[in-house]
């Protein structure tokens, strides 16, 4: 029997849910799909863009939640990347970057898909990538 699954949608331990919320949703246009209360204060939030779905899950309740970040437990999320197909990787970079968001100039990998990266609040890696097989530069 051929196995049938749907779309994938990760789930990724954040660390300040409002400030999570508003990246996603202000800065790249995410709808939030699940009830949350104003001020986004929740513990779990459900996201949808076109066909992409993305959970955010706060890392601590909130009695237990520290002040800052605590480095070992955020220093895996380097190893965490989100890959996005974009039709046009340089008006997201043009769009991003008039919303304060830093990011790397646009490139052309050498098998032909042409990406640029940034990373969100809790320093996931995102790229946003579509291919060109013109291989520009």
């Amino acid at each position: 029997m051929e196995l049938k699954i749907g779309g994938l949608c990760p789930l990724l331990q954040v660390f300040d849910m409002p400030t999570s919320i508003g990246f996603y949703r202000d800065a790249l246009g995410f709808e939030v799909v699940s009830p949350i209360p104003e001020g986004d204060e929740c513990d779990w939030a459900l996201l949808r863009l076109n066909e992409s779905e993305l959970m955010l899950n706060t890392a601590y309740e909130a009695d237990a939640r520290p002040l800052v970040p605590d480095p070992v437990r955020i220093s895996a999320h380097g190893d965490t990347a989100l890959f996005f197909d974009c039709a046009d990787v340089d008006a997201a970079c043009a769009s991003l970057r008039s919303k304060g968001i830093d990011v790397s100039d646009p490139f052309v990998r050498d098998y032909g898909m042409k990406q640029l990266y940034f990373k969100d609040p809790d320093g996931y890696e995102i790229c946003f990538q579509h291919p060109n097989y013109a291989k520009e530069v």
